[in-house]
């Protein structure tokens, strides 16, 4: 069949019941920019079954350094129906669902987040994140995976994954914890996160080897759960 010929380096390591469970999983992310583009291509290079994609974003040629959608050609497209056009192109069996919109707290309830099996974060506003967060958390059978601060860095060797609790030298992951201490409400369980330690470089910046490396350790902690 055609899929196992497209993916047969993916069944090889997964084995026949792995690739089965990836493609019975639904994977929600939520941002597609830097990290979540990267972290939706690679699972839907290894074969993902469904797929939906949040982002109320179009491309911008400031974009085009880092993020998947982002070409000369796709400037002013959704990111997230450039996205959709593309995975489709390579993996038709996966069902992929975009979503032009925001996940905040006048939209939050027009998501169903238990129908997902993994929810991933790649939202860089702070408020709309601890939302995510706390919602997600609170939702039964659903997979946490949230995104810290990859911009201002420039070693992707420095990427790791922790226990949100236990994230140290990431501002974006002080000011969530900030944010949950000071409002009282903290997320119901615990989550891992994918963030770097390497001191963020003044002024601003992002570069592609690192969010790229953050979106594809997000897919590898799915792929690993396998």
């Amino acid at each position: 069949m055609l899929y196992e010929q497209l993916f047969e380096r993916s069944i090889a390591l997964l084995g026949d019941a792995g690739t089965e469970r990836l493609r019975a999983l639904n994977v929600l992310v939520v941002g597609v920019g830097g990290v979540g583009s990267w972290c939706a291509e690679a699972l839907v290079r290894s074969g993902l079954g469904h797929l939906t994609i949040v982002d109320s974003d179009c491309v911008e040629p400031s974009n085009i350094n880092r993020q998947l959608p982002a070409q000369v050609d796709t400037i002013g497209q959704p990111k997230v129906e450039v996205l959709a056009r593309h995975f489709a192109a390579v993996n038709p069996f996966c069902e992929v669902r975009a979503i032009v919109g925001r996940y905040n707290a006048d939209t939050a309830a027009d998501y169903d987040l238990g129908a997902y099996d993994y929810v991933i974060d790649a939202i860089d506003d702070l408020n709309a994140k601890v939302l995510l967060i706390n919602n997600a958390t609170r939702t039964p059978g659903v997979t946490l995976l949230s995104s810290m601060g990859a911009a201002r860095r420039h070693d992707p060797t420095r990427v790791a994954v922790a226990e949100f609790w236990k994230v140290q030298g990431c501002p974006l992951a002080r000011a969530l914890r900030t944010k949950f201490r000071r409002s009282g409400t903290f997320p119901a369980r615990k989550f891992q996160c994918v963030y770097s330690p390497e001191p963020a470089i003044a002024p601003a910046g992002t570069l592609m080897p690192v969010t790229a490396s953050f979106g594809l350790t997000l897919a590898s902690l799915i792929l690993r759960n396998l």
